[in-house]
């Protein structure tokens, strides 16, 4: 082993070992785990142009340490208009030198980098020849009438004239029984076919075109062709390109990044007929009709799910395996999104270091004063079963970091605040995501004016955001609930196959893209889907599981590993139409070695197209009848398996048990730790939730931590029936975390507070001031107000036009018990409140419900209160456009809505801003 080698090993131990190590907490441990800068959000941080400069690059990421952030994944893209003597080429040396002082700057505050390993999205650019470019096969049809002479020459038909001439990969001749003959070698270079065999034949002509996609929102230095990502010597002759500009420098950032698999019509690459037949043991070209067709048979169906694996086979060996092990063998790790692709999600995710999955759009929550106006939301509706799939991966393969590209298209531009945020990423931890990266920050220099450079995707949580000084506690929420959700291990129970060959079977289309926008195809009508959510619903926990981790999965003590770091207790086999014989013995070892199976029914047939089909058939049949069922029971060697129509009175026969905490509205997911049992408890329902709730887990010590505030605190925990209750109170739109050790212990901290009963109640909602700190476009006056209330709509214009934030201050006097919690509250907050009592900082309010506890900064009698409110950017963006002023100006696609139209904010009513209704003081015992 050389010297080379030996250091990479070294380095992947290290990573690995942080990633599994660094946030657990000592044995007992009642203090929350370390924030680390992997605990804490990161950000996608996109270098406009790539117009940045050593000055700014130190003042942002100084700002984005300061405000929580824990790393930054550089993305290039274009530039804006006017600064065009700013840009840096991609990968030039000026640009390497700009990388390596970020990298520097970063490490010394204690942050970490990423680095998009391209520029826009895909993979591509100038390096791309067009002989490595996105691919695909090009059919053209003919027809030979029997004996008619055949004049048209088979020449390749361009879609115009600067698309380059496609490749003859071959002609075929399919007769009235489509036997298929091939003719290649009697087409002349000229296009002439030179054959004349009698009868009637249909001709396909088959070439090898170029799609012609170029990068998406390239950087200057980027634009060029898209990466054919099934073809290896493409994808490692791009690899290369990257590895001769870093000339032998390790530049210290993470992890290579890739976006979601957006190629366009690529379904081909040029040795795809020669690995089809090595791998599926036939030649395609003698099916070429079947391919084309969409009819709903047999035939179509095995044929089309026999290109579809190939694909995938490909893009798996070719380009996420051979680019992740180029990575490490350039002591980095890989960050890849695998949805969008023709693939199998799991396996693609699996072959990375963090699977990276994406929330996109806005979800519903019944939550009560959550503003969620249909005007400013795309018209879908994300599942966050499909973020699952990257979860899945990462546990089953024992992988510790989950990461998601966050808030993407949340709602329209300017209009998303932290309370519409939180349920949305708190949706995401319930699926078992650890490691959000906002999209996301735009990087833009102090110079240009309000509202600085801004991407025409993203949430823009830039400094110059009205929000920005109140990111910090947003921030603070992220990290304390992912040092958690990092520390220890997943603790599902059950794993569900995914019959992915049932998907690879639809008889429409070419390729099979697995996309968040075609849920309603490829995954909503399955049974998969359905006994997914049923389970999640009904309290179980659960992760995906495909072919090749059933085949690399053992049994140890009755349970399922899947890795050293993980294990379930229960196989589940939803309805399959298709399962490969190899999966079903797999499937059948693991039942015999001791694991517990349940098949809802009888997988109904082998995948694929096979010359002789009754055989394998046969074996399937063979193998299945193995199984002596009595009353749905089969036992299986040391294991059993189960067939039954209802998985749930099935589990439940098993004595695999829900957490029936479910029953009460909450959502959950759970983390298992040296010393405990970690619980995140969501109530996303809409009413409050007030009663005792079991756990599956027996302790008398529990603790209760909040991630909104730090605060601990010990709860009343009784033992039933090898079970754990404990009394729980959330309004809705709350969540904690509760943590179950596994042994007796002194918990050193105070009870938690009952507020489910006020004993009294003080209305401090007279007799406020409101001062206007910093914003835009000006700072209205000062206003004395009767009663507190929003600034806007008081037929004040430079109030309504303002974005930024305003200090609220006043006096009350209040009588203060020893031994009691005191939560103030608020009717309404836009969008967020820092709070300050008798000069202390007492927290932020920023989500609902709006509430903070300020028992510790009141004082009994006079007491003083000053809250800063930031609103959104929303009003003054309008005047901007309501005046004419010029902001957006970019290349490419500049600024655009919602909906991919024109931005223009003129026509927008006014933003509610600052405190509305009433605020009181309640008093608990």
């Amino acid at each position: 082993m050389n010297l080379k080698t030996c250091l990479i090993l070294l380095f992947f131990s290290i990573f690995f070992l942080s990633c599994n190590s660094e946030e657990k907490p000592s044995k007992g441990s009642t203090e929350w785990p370390e924030i680390t800068k992997t605990a804490k959000p990161w950000t996608r941080w996109w270098w406009m142009g790539n117009a940045v400069d050593k000055k700014n690059i130190t003042s942002l990421l100084e700002k984005y340490e300061e405000a929580g952030l824990g790393g930054v994944e550089i993305a290039p893209i274009y530039g804006a208009k006017g600064y065009e003597d700013r840009y840096i080429d991609y990968l030039s040396d000026e640009w390497l030198e700009m990388l390596d002082f970020t990298i520097d700057k970063a490490d010394s505050i204690g942050m970490g980098v990423d680095l998009t390993q391209g520029t826009g999205w895909p993979f591509g650019g100038p390096q791309v020849s067009l002989e490595y470019a996105a691919t695909s096969m090009k059919i053209q049809d003919y027809k030979k009438e029997d004996g008619k002479p055949f004049n048209t020459p088979i020449v390749f038909q361009r879609r115009n004239e600067n698309q380059p001439v496609g490749k003859l990969i071959a002609v075929m001749a399919y007769d009235e029984n489509l036997e298929a003959k091939d003719i290649t070698e009697f087409l002349s270079e000229d296009g002439k076919l030179e054959w004349n065999e009698p009868g009637n034949w249909d001709i396909n002509a088959i070439f090898l075109d170029k799609t012609g996609q170029k990068v998406k929102r390239a950087a200057p230095g980027g634009v060029g062709f898209t990466l054919d990502h099934f073809s290896k010597t493409a994808v490692d002759s791009y690899d290369s390109y990257f590895q001769n500009a870093f000339n032998g420098k390790n530049y210290g950032f993470r992890a290579f990044y890739n976006d979601s698999f957006e190629v366009y019509g690529a379904d081909f690459t040029e040795d795809f007929f020669e690995e089809f037949e090595k791998l599926r043991g036939y030649d395609l070209k003698n099916y070429l009709p079947y391919f084309e067709s969409e009819e709903n048979s047999e035939i179509v169906r095995r044929i089309k799910s026999d290109y579809r694996e190939t694909i995938n086979d490909l893009l798996i060996t070719n380009f996420t395996k051979n680019w992740t092990e180029w990575a490490h063998s350039q002591s980095k790790i890989t960050k890849n999104q695998a949805h969008g692709s023709p693939g199998n999600l799991l396996d693609l995710y699996a072959e990375v270091d963090i699977p990276e999955c994406e929330t996109f759009g806005s979800s519903y929550f019944p939550i009560p004063g959550l503003r969620r106006d249909s005007a400013d939301i795309r018209n879908v509706d994300p599942d966050p079963i499909m973020l699952k799939f990257a979860s899945s991966a990462a546990h089953l393969t024992g992988k510790n970091l989950v990461s998601s590209e966050t808030f993407t298209w949340l709602g329209e531009h300017f209009k998303s605040s932290f309370p519409q945020m939180k349920p949305e990423v708190e949706q995401a931890f319930l699926a078992g995501v650890n490691h959000v990266f906002y999209h996301g920050v735009t990087y833009s220099p102090e110079d240009v004016p309000y509202p600085g450079w801004l991407f025409y995707a993203s949430l823009n949580l830039t400094q110059q955001n009205s929000l920005w000084p109140h990111f910090d506690e947003f921030n603070k929420f992220i990290s304390r609930s992912q040092s958690i959700l990092q520390s220890g291990k997943p603790d599902n129970e059950l794993l569900i196959y995914w019959p992915v060959y049932d998907v690879w079977a639809e008889p429409k289309g070419k390729m099979e893209m697995i996309t968040v926008h075609a849920v309603d195809e490829w995954l909503h009508p399955t049974e998969f889907y359905k006994q997914s959510k049923y389970l999640m619903e009904s309290g179980y926990s659960l992760d995906f599981i495909s072919d090749d981790m059933i085949a690399n999965s053992k049994v140890e003590n009755g349970e399922i590993k899947t890795s050293e770091s993980n294990s379930a207790k229960v196989l589940i086999i939803p309805e399959t139409e298709f399962m490969p014989i190899e999966t079903l013995k797999n499937i059948l070892k693991l039942a015999e070695n001791g694991a517990s199976v349940i098949f809802q029914s009888k997988p109904k047939s082998i995948p694929g197209h096979h010359a002789e089909p009754a055989a394998f058939q046969a074996e399937l049949n063979q193998l299945w009848n193995s199984l002596n069922f009595e009353n749905g029971k089969s036992a299986h060697g040391n294991g059993s398996v189960i067939l039954s129509g209802d998985i749930l009175n099935a589990l439940e026969a098993m004595k695999i048990e829900r957490e029936t905490l479910v029953d009460s509205g909450l959502g959950f997911i759970r983390r298992k730790a040296e010393d405990g049992t970690y619980y995140f408890l969501v109530n996303h329902s809409a009413s409050d939730i007030q009663q005792r709730i079991l756990l599956n887990k027996e302790s008398e010590s529990v603790m209760i931590l909040d991630p909104l505030t730090g605060k601990r605190g010990k709860l009343n925990a009784q033992l039933s029936e090898g079970k754990t209750s404990i009394p729980v109170y959330l309004k809705s739109g709350e969540s904690v975390f509760i943590k179950v050790f596994n042994d007796k212990t002194n918990l050193d901290i105070p009870g938690w507070p009952d507020y489910s009963k006020s004993s009294n109640s003080l209305d401090i909602s007279s007799s406020w001031k409101l001062s206007f700190v910093q914003g835009q476009p000006t700072l209205p006056e000062t206003i004395q107000m009767e009663m507190i209330g929003p600034w806007t709509d008081r037929e004040n214009e430079k109030a309504d036009d303002f974005s930024g934030q305003a200090i609220y201050s006043s006096e009350f006097n209040l009588s203060k018990t020893e031994g009691k919690q005191y939560l103030m509250s608020f009717e309404k907050v836009y969008e967020s409140a820092k709070i300050w009592i008798n000069g202390e900082y007492a927290g932020a309010v920023w989500s609902i419900p709006y509430q903070l506890d300020i028992t510790h900064q009141l004082k009994n009698g006079q007491n003083t209160i000053k809250i800063e409110v930031a609103n959104l950017m929303a009003n003054s963006i309008r005047y901007l456009d309501r005046n004419g002023i010029e902001w957006r100006n970019y290349h490419e696609i500049n600024f655009v809505n919602i909906d991919y139209k024109p931005f223009d904010a003129s026509n927008w009513k006014t933003m509610a801003s600052g405190i509305g209704g009433k605020v009181t003081i309640s008093e608990y015992d």
